[in-house]
């Protein structure tokens, strides 16, 4: 703790200034949302998932909740009718965007997450679906929400989740013959050399296969010690 007379406190840049609600040094506490400078109104919607239970029953698998925010788990194959009926019976017109987690687990490695708001209620709802490593295959969710297309796109690209019935799946970022999906837990941080040839480092140079050369062991040529060029030649 510091004093009235510590010269830090005259320091804006000061860590303690920097507090959080929650760090991993604390104790776990019951949820106070009240108390939660996070908490909002508009993410909590118990009726909006009772009516979800009602129509779907066992395929709302568990609903968990931080920060008054409600995420609601649901059968991976029933998706995209829970989509059609959250738009058509309770105004989630809005589809806000989808992505993916690779949580590195032995079952259910993956989560893909849907963002979704009624701008009618004011409320914002989040559905997860679970996906296991032996079956990426995800209904795709376009036919409800057309703004789905590059996000399930996005998804398929980072983390190789198939979207079934999406209308154009192709990769977003990625070469479609680059054999990795770089947001995968597996994925290095400085990237496979050699999966994909980058542009020469001199004018008159072959293509660069390691991105990260010098990381690996490699002195790419410094741009000062690039060979002149004819400034006419084509």
């Amino acid at each position: 703790m510091s004093t009235p007379d510590d010269p830090r406190d005259a320091n804006p840049k000061d860590p303690e200034e920097l507090r959080f609600h929650y760090t991993p040094s604390d104790e776990p506490k019951p949820e106070q949302d009240t108390d939660n400078a996070h908490a909002t109104d508009t993410t909590r919607v118990p009726e909006v998932i009772d009516a979800l239970r009602k129509e779907f029953g066992a395929a709302v698998l568990d609903v968990e909740r931080y920060a008054n925010e409600d995420t609601v788990y649901v059968e991976k194959s029933r998706i995209r009718e829970i989509c059609r009926f959250l738009k058509a019976e309770e105004s989630f017109e809005y589809f806000v965007d989808l992505g993916g987690i690779d949580n590195f687990t032995a079952e259910d490695r993956y989560e893909v997450f849907y963002n979704l708001v009624s701008i009618e209620r004011q409320k914002r709802i989040r559905l997860k679906v679970r996906v296991d490593e032996e079956d990426m295959r995800v209904p795709s969710v376009t036919e409800v929400y057309r703004a789905a297309n590059w996000n399930e796109r996005e998804a398929y690209d980072m983390f190789g989740f198939e979207f079934v019935d999406h209308p154009d799946p192709r990769r977003m970022y990625m070469p479609e013959d680059f054999d990795y999906h770089p947001l995968r837990k597996e994925f290095p941080q400085l990237g496979v050399p050699g999966s994909l040839p980058l542009p020469p480092q001199t004018p008159d140079g072959e293509l660069t296969m390691d991105p990260f050369a010098a990381a690996h062991g490699s002195q790419p040529v410094k741009s000062y010690q690039e060979p002149a060029t004819d400034p006419d030649s084509e």
